[in-house]
């Protein structure tokens, strides 16, 4: 289905899960893998410029593919890139080179455990720039994920009635397809102190309306409205229904994403989530052999990547 991935790794324990779970895809999909390393900040912005012509990359990319040797075993289709840069535009560059349907990340720093709520929500973090310009969804994954067929079959996927947010639904619904799964699509009425069972009715029918267009033709799919503080409320329902892939907006109060923030729902979630949590920032198709677009039509794709309806 992810036909091929970028990974983004730091020396840092704290992005061995993302790692285990891109290595895990690509070998479960046969994808073309790209594990990419941005140094040369922590050098200092005046020596950015010999790192390469020093061997310094390339002693580094030898590191990484020890490290991960093991891991590598019977995996062909990969490639280890270590470039002197800017770490959240390298990292995009090389995703539109590879025209990437998906890019992986962890925390993307070592001081994750210590500032993660903080770091979190800084503007400028590799993590916040990276989810919110890709060109294809971003999982986001800092807890260790069962590594093996990587098999979905519970899928959670939250509306706030945003633009934003029907661009995670449509794709939580072309995974749905694909892997023949359930959806629950989930929304939560924030603040309201005691509401009525009415209007959580009221905006259940609301949620099933909003979505209907993008979902048509799954059998599988409930809907689901909660009251309370939004991250907890999906944090307690994904475990609950032990869901696999948790899929958010990538923002949802700015309708440019070049001016958005990774919104604080999707930061609490992300960083507690026992699951891996996608981040999604517009309307993306999945690239396999049968794919849907976004008005539930299936698509043929050739061998050249044409495709038919």
């Amino acid at each position: 289905m992810f036909k091929d991935i970028v990974l983004a790794v730091t020396p840092s324990e704290v992005c061995e899960h993302a790692a285990d779970k891109a290595f895990g895809f690509a070998q479960r999909f046969e994808s073309n893998l790209t594990i990419v390393h941005v140094t040369g900040m922590e050098q200092g912005w005046g020596q950015m410029e010999w790192l390469e012509p020093s061997g310094e990359t390339a002693r580094i990319q030898k590191n990484i593919e020890e490290f991960y040797s093991e891991k590598l075993k019977g995996m062909p289709n990969y490639d280890i890139k270590v470039v002197a840069g800017i770490p959240h535009n390298e990292i995009l560059r090389i995703a539109r080179q590879a025209n990437a349907d998906l890019i992986i990340m962890g925390p993307h720093t070592r001081e994750h455990k210590e500032k993660r709520s903080k770091m979190w929500g800084m503007a400028g973090s590799t993590l916040e720039r990276v989810s919110q310009r890709a060109r294809c969804p971003v999982m986001i994954v800092t807890r260790e994920a069962p590594y093996g067929e990587q098999r979905i079959t519970r899928l959670l996927a939250t509306s706030d009635f945003s633009k934003q947010s029907e661009c995670a639904v449509a794709y939580g619904g072309q995974l749905c397809r694909h892997y023949n799964a359930g959806l629950t699509v989930l929304h939560v009425l924030e603040d309201t102190h005691g509401t009525p069972d009415t209007k959580l009715a009221e905006a259940k029918d609301r949620l099933q309306c909003s979505c209907e267009s993008a979902l048509r033709g799954i059998n599988n799919v409930c809907y689901e409205c909660l009251e309370g503080k939004p991250a907890m409320e999906i944090l307690k329902f994904a475990r609950m229904r032990d869901v696999d892939l948790i899929l958010m907006a990538h923002h949802s109060k700015e309708e440019d994403p070049e001016e958005a923030f990774l919104g604080s729902a999707v930061v609490q979630v992300a960083l507690n989530s026992a699951c891996p949590t996608m981040s999604v920032n517009r309307h993306f198709d999945l690239r396999c052999g049968m794919m849907y677009d976004q008005s539930g039509s299936v698509t043929s794709v050739s061998s050249k990547g044409e495709t038919t309806v």
